[in-house]
């Protein structure tokens, strides 16, 4: 895999010199909890948040009680994507599946920035896109895919998340996204872990093969890379000419 600066984030790292000044005045570095709320269902979002590490899983809950994962978010994109488009909330939840870090912003400044800048406002949009589109391809990918090629798909996702190849991955969130019971999972990493693909022991994962990881996951892994590439690409738009001042160590910091 080619080298990744595991202290950037993509929508960040697209905006111009100028955009991203605006922004990172008002951004505070945060640790990314297991399982901390990033925003509830159908209440006021109040932060947004451009994850650095780890993974945030959105999560639909019916009435009943039970709970399905709709989608990821890591270092590529943004926690917060109904502020985008006009919304104060949303029926879904978003919560920490997989600890790390991310840059936190007030929304009443993050919606400042959208109105003052259109080339902030469409990488937004263009997120957007990419996330929706990734959605589809898990919903179809759910239909049409066997679990082990799914299970090697998520592996690789969360893995690219990651500064390394150790992380935490509990059997709770892998069953979540795979729509299987636990049981399913155990038989699932047994098998990759008995093939030398992976090691997993008491909810952390390491990749120890992520080349016959790839060719196991099923095609929508490389299409959901490729469509993010398409929209959210280095030469979109307005190309920014300086990347040292993406790090994390020019940005304050929370506990």
């Amino acid at each position: 895999m080619p080298h990744r600066d595991p202290r950037t984030n993509r929508l960040l790292s697209l905006l111009s010199d100028d955009d991203y000044e605006h922004l990172r005045r008002h951004l505070s570095q945060v640790d990314l909890e297991y399982r901390k709320s990033l925003y509830e269902a159908s209440r006021p979002i109040e932060h947004v948040y451009f994850p650095v590490e780890g993974v945030a899983s959105l999560v639909i809950t019916t009435t009943e009680g039970a709970s399905a994962e709709v989608g990821t978010i890591g270092s590529e994109g943004m926690v917060g994507l109904p502020v985008c488009l006009g919304s104060r909330d949303a029926p879904s939840a978003v919560y920490v599946q997989v600890p790390g870090t991310a840059l936190m912003m007030d929304v009443g400044a993050f919606r400042s920035e959208l109105e003052r800048s259109p080339t902030v406002n469409l990488t937004m949009l263009r997120y957007a896109h990419a996330f929706f589109n990734q959605v589809a391809q898990s919903a179809a990918c759910a239909h049409l895919h066997l679990v082990e090629q799914r299970c090697c798909r998520w592996l690789l996702m969360t893995r690219d998340r990651m500064p390394s190849a150790d992380f935490l991955l509990t059997h709770e969130f892998l069953g979540m996204m795979l729509g299987v019971r636990r049981t399913t999972v155990t038989e699932v990493m047994s098998a990759l872990q008995k093939e030398g693909l992976i090691r997993y022991r008491r909810g952390h994962v390491t990749v120890l093969d992520h080349e016959a990881l790839r060719l196991r996951a099923c095609e929508c892994y490389e299409v959901s890379k490729l469509e993010f590439d398409r929209l959210l690409g280095d030469t979109a738009l307005a190309p920014r000419t300086d990347r040292k001042h993406r790090l994390v160590s020019e940005i304050g910091r929370m506990g």
